[in-house]
């Protein structure tokens, strides 16, 4: 039997039929409607941010927010990683914003906010770091950075759902944050995504926005787009917010088996806990030396694929070497080129068994 990289996690049908039903009694099936809401306040209080706006997906999420902090009218340069799903830079070039590219930390692979400050021009008018495979940004240092030099911080937390730091969500930190709840992620609504924001004055300009711009029944002041979930979604994500927290714990269980087996094996590095932070499992990531493995990376995707375990080269290529962005000087970014080219995710899931973990690490220490 295949082994996929990921496998979503869905509830009993049972359990979703029950949630379902009375979409089907009343006939509200959008417009952020009844099951809409009740997720918005279950993932509120789970999440432990104050505002909350729910959308399709996570990417009309983060375009949406960028559009709504009227960044466009303020500058023209946004700082962000390109060692990154390719969405993260398209929210920021489809505003009209020009993304400038900063390496990233070679142990965690987030943004390096040792290198921001020289990327600070008269343009620059906000940060869109990344927390990367579960793993977050230094989000103190890149504070502070944005307070000295009057920037809006924007953080792409599709990997971080569920993640805290010192005791608090993840989605507490900058001026927002993007979540994903695509079906690939930790906690799925089948496609999804949200936005926490610390500034009340943007509810309701995110609201309007994702309804085309509509203020009221007879008025509509911004240009929108159609960025609602719907009903059926919010079911779903209803029904694995009930079981967010075992999902998390038995991928984690899998982490664990991944760590004793591969743990230590030269020319294999693995990433490392963060201080401070309690993790979400999302993505489990292995980095190849090949000089030292003596395979490269290529070869052992290779050689899973041929046992039937399709591992992916994510994030590859690095956002700055893809053919929309490859004039954005690569060579700039020495670790994410380098780190791109020898990172594998390896499957993780919440009902990834130890057997499966074995079978996968058998093939690669082969």
């Amino acid at each position: 039997m295949s082994i996929f990289v990921t496998r979503s996690s869905m509830p009993s049908y049972e359990d979703y039929i029950k949630e379902i039903k009375p979409i089907f009694e009343n006939h509200h099936l959008t417009n952020m409607g009844p099951v809409y809401k009740k997720l918005q306040h279950s993932l509120i209080d789970y999440l432990g941010v104050r505002y909350f706006s729910m959308f399709v997906n996570g990417h009309l999420a983060l375009e949406t927010v960028i559009q709504a902090m009227g960044l466009k009218e303020k500058g023209g340069e946004v700082i962000t990683t390109p060692f990154t799903f390719v969405s993260t830079v398209h929210a920021i070039t489809r505003n009209g914003l020009k993304p400038v590219f900063c390496d990233i930390r070679p142990d965690d692979y987030t943004i390096d906010p040792e290198k921001i400050e020289a990327l600070i021009t008269e343009k620059t008018v906000a940060i869109v770091p990344v927390h990367v495979y579960g793993a977050i940004c230094d989000v103190e240092k890149i504070e502070e950075i944005a307070k000295k030099h009057g920037l809006k911080v924007i953080y792409d937390a599709a990997h971080a759902f569920g993640v805290k730091y010192k005791g608090n969500g993840i989605g507490n930190y900058g001026d927002a944050s993007m979540f994903s709840f695509h079906a690939t992620k930790v906690f799925n609504t089948i496609e999804g995504g949200a936005v926490s924001f610390s500034d009340e004055s943007l509810r309701e300009s995110m609201h309007n926005l994702k309804n085309f711009g509509i203020k009221s029944e007879d008025c509509v002041d911004e240009i929108g787009g159609n960025a609602k979930m719907d009903e059926f979604r919010a079911a779903m994500g209803i029904c694995n917010l009930r079981n967010i927290d075992e999902c998390i714990a038995s991928r984690g269980r899998a982490a664990a088996r991944y760590d004793e087996r591969l743990g230590g094996v030269k020319g294999i590095k693995l990433m490392k806990a963060q201080k401070d932070v309690t993790p979400n499992y999302a993505y489990y990531a292995v980095c190849f030396d090949p000089d030292e493995f003596g395979k490269s990376r290529d070869d052992v995707y290779e050689e899973l694929k041929k046992a039937d375990i399709f591992a992916r080269k994510y994030f590859y290529p690095a956002i700055n070497e893809m053919d929309c962005y490859k004039n954005d000087n690569p060579e700039e970014t020495p670790v994410a080129a380098e780190i791109s080219r020898r990172i594998l995710t390896l499957p993780l899931y919440s009902d990834l068994t130890t057997e499966d973990v074995d079978k996968i690490c058998d093939v690669i220490l082969k």
